[in-house]
């Protein structure tokens, strides 16, 4: 008996936050976290690896990790 009452409470959580998910994007809003590589970030990036300075120093720069330095402008368009 508890575990029905159990399982339909689960079922109504769940319907009222994709009803609440919903209306967020109908409102513009989408979750998630901001990207750290802008579209500028990503020129500089450009810039200044084509320039020779090295990935870690870019990385520095922009502040972001060297990962997400290269998941963005991946090591063959460096040059």
């Amino acid at each position: 008996m508890l575990a029905s009452l159990a399982q339909m409470e689960r079922e109504l959580t769940l319907e009222r936050t994709h009803a609440g998910l919903a209306a967020a994007r109908q409102l513009g809003r989408i979750g998630g976290r901001k990207r750290q590589m802008t579209d500028s970030k990503i020129a500089s990036a450009k810039k200044l690896l084509a320039t020779g300075v090295s990935p870690k120093e870019v990385a520095q720069n922009l502040g972001v990790s060297i990962p997400t330095l290269y998941r963005w402008v991946p090591a063959g368009q460096c040059t």
